[in-house]
């Protein structure tokens, strides 16, 4: 995906945009609080979506910059980020070229983003660039399952799961790109959740904290 292209799914944006408020009820509210805990500084975040993640961020967090290629979805973070406690800017552009100046951020959030992606090394290259020595990539993604079985089943539902889910692939393995970039990860959990039947695919999960290998807070 080039810097002008764009993300333009209608849609799969306002089925998106319905079912996951239904998703935060049962648990996702839950992991967003785990993933941004005591996070602070400037954040940027990729793929922000319908703004679920604003109302978690710690009021130690100054501002954050919310990318979000997808117009309707963007149009939803925009009224998020007017009751959000922390000072949010939401702006259009791309994981693979995100507006954001070199070694600016504090933090990097991924948020169920990384598996739609056109390019996870990209994006995750985007996000070292805009991340300052010592800063830390925190992540909320489903994955490709570590049971062989359910792999398989994943397998087959991403052969046409990607052209009616907005480009998610179900078969990523998050981790391995997070590490490949050259991020060391300093916490993960896995875990499966799944809210309701048709999201079964997508169960398995990673949450965790990352930084640049060598890096130091």
């Amino acid at each position: 995906m080039s810097a002008t292209s764009k993300v333009n799914h209608p849609i799969f944006a306002r089925i998106y945009a319905r079912i996951s408020r239904a998703a935060e009820e049962k648990g996702a509210a839950a992991h967003r609080d785990e993933m941004l805990a005591g996070l602070d500084g400037r954040v940027v975040e990729v793929g922000a979506g319908n703004g679920l993640n604003f109302d978690h961020y710690p009021n130690t967090v100054t501002d954050v910059v919310a990318v979000e290629p997808e117009a309707h979805l963007r149009g939803l973070a925009e009224a998020a980020a007017a009751t959000s406690p922390v000072p949010i800017k939401v702006v259009e552009g791309t994981a693979d070229s995100l507006p954001v100046d070199d070694a600016s951020c504090d933090a990097a959030v991924c948020s169920l983003v990384l598996c739609s992606v056109a390019d996870q090394d990209a994006a995750l290259a985007e996000v070292r660039r805009v991340l300052r020595p010592g800063g830390e990539l925190r992540f909320y993604e489903h994955v490709l399952a570590d049971s062989l079985g359910f792999a398989r089943f994943q397998r087959v539902v991403d052969v046409f799961h990607p052209y009616v889910a907005g480009g998610c692939h179900v078969t990523r393995d998050t981790e391995a790109a997070i590490v490949r970039a050259g991020f060391e990860i300093s916490s993960i959990r896995r875990f499966r959740f799944a809210p309701e039947l048709l999201a079964k695919q997508a169960a398995p999960k990673i949450l965790g904290a990352a930084r640049v290998a060598g890096d130091s807070a």
